[in-house]
């Protein structure tokens, strides 16, 4: 009979994936849990069981007045233990297996937090997806699902690993179709330079469903990384793609410099300069102006990316706005700012010079009597300018041609 128990029990932990030596103490705490269940039962108590001969013992100790035990251990097994043992122990060792099929369901992927997974589609709905890993489930919430991506059910998916809890009902594992360790991992699975460390992916952008950019750089100067990872014909980002459901992937060599790692994130556009503030952490992007737009791109999605991969602020400007700016600052204004009155909480001028504040009204009245004088200047300027005109005209032919003859006949008169 002990025989076959062992067999049963090394059949049945085979079966679950556990140790014989887990299934003998979930057997020795079913006993135990049996045994105190039974009239008469010593509270202090536990249960042995000899692993070759399968003998089970349950040893008692007396308790003081304090709880605490004391004395010499006495075996208190009873003599149809045997057999109450197997009535009662049936559910509680299906409890306690199940608790080692978690605890071990856990601890293999615990530790897979930023791997990537293959799993089935067993259930979608508008709140998560459930995908089918073999052992376990995994959870794909709404959130980490790519916009517009449907998967068929009972299709495979590549997912990667957020989050691993766990629950009283076993281990739950949150994964994710739109976080950009999503890419690197793709990657690694079909780019030989990149898991074997030749070749690094520096820096990730994406948006999911949309656009993704990286920049990769190489340890070996014999190597392209974009080449190695666009692959022959594009063999290799191909399968990327494909995995990603048509999303473009853009491939940028990564450079330590900002400004030419800017200048290459915002590829394909054409940079003509690129100006790092370091201390403001922006940098400002000069494009010709029929460039603007494809910097931009649509509705900033090029701009957002080369922020995000470079960690630069950028700002995109064309060539018409910097020759403006520059125009604007040679300009003189008037020094000061606007502030809040306390008496009053409205806003007024403040000069620069110390000068009294102005409202609104009065600044407005300042700036239009201003504009009237440089009117007024300009209108002066033009009439003086007509009047010495006018004193300068040169005389006609028809007046030239009657002073000769003018002269003519004073000399005439002269000579008589």
């Amino acid at each position: 009979m002990n025989s076959e128990m062992l067999e049963a029990l090394q059949a049945v932990a085979t079966d679950k994936g556990i140790t014989v030596e887990d299934m003998l103490a979930a057997l020795a705490d079913a006993l135990e849990s049996a045994y105190k269940r039974m009239p008469g039962a010593h509270e202090f108590s536990w249960v042995t069981i000899d692993p070759d001969s399968m003998e089970f013992r349950v040893f008692a100790q007396d308790l003081d007045e304090n709880g605490e035990p004391e004395g010499e251990e006495f075996d208190v097994t009873p003599e149809n233990f045997g057999r109450i043992a197997a009535q009662t122990t049936r559910q509680v060792m299906t409890q306690r297996i199940r608790e080692v099929e978690r605890d071990l369901k856990y601890e293999e992927y615990a530790g897979r937090e930023g791997d990537i997974v293959t799993g089935m589609i067993q259930q979608t709905d508008s709140r998560y997806t459930l995908l089918d890993l073999g052992r376990v489930e995994a959870l794909l919430p709404q959130a980490e699902q790519v916009p517009f991506e449907r998967p068929e059910p009972n299709s495979r998916l590549k997912a990667y690993i957020v989050e691993v809890r766990k629950t009283a009902k076993g281990p739950q594992i949150v994964v994710s179709r739109t976080h950009p360790g999503l890419i690197k991992r793709l990657f690694e699975l079909e780019v030989p330079e990149i898991s074997d460390g030749i070749v690094e992916i520096k820096a990730c952008a994406r948006e999911p469903g949309h656009r993704t950019k990286i920049a990769v750089s190489s340890n070996d100067a014999t190597i392209d990384p974009v080449g190695a990872c666009v692959g022959a014909r594009g063999a290799r980002v191909r399968m990327v793609v494909n995995e990603l459901r048509g999303e473009k992937i853009d491939i940028i060599p990564f450079s330590d410099d900002p400004g030419e790692f800017v200048t290459r994130a915002l590829s394909p556009a054409k940079i003509k300069e690129v100006v790092v503030d370091e201390e403001s952490g922006t940098a400002t992007v000069v494009v010709p102006d029929y460039q603007l737009s494809l910097a931009i791109g649509k509705e900033g999605q090029n701009a957002r990316l080369a922020a995000r991969m470079t960690g630069w602020r950028v700002d995109i400007k064309s060539e018409t706005e910097v020759a403006d700016e520059a125009a604007y600052e040679q300009v003189d204004w008037a020094e000061g700012e606007w502030v809040v009155d306390e008496e009053t909480g409205e806003q007024v001028w403040q000069p620069a010079d110390g000068g009294a504040a102005m409202s609104i009204e009065e600044w407005s009245e300042a700036v239009a009597e201003d504009s009237e004088e440089v009117d007024d200047s300009e209108s002066s300027l033009e009439e003086n300018t007509e009047e010495v005109a006018v004193e300068t005209e040169e005389p006609t032919a028809e007046e030239t041609e009657e002073t000769a003859a003018e002269e003519a006949e004073e000399e005439d008169l002269e000579t008589n």
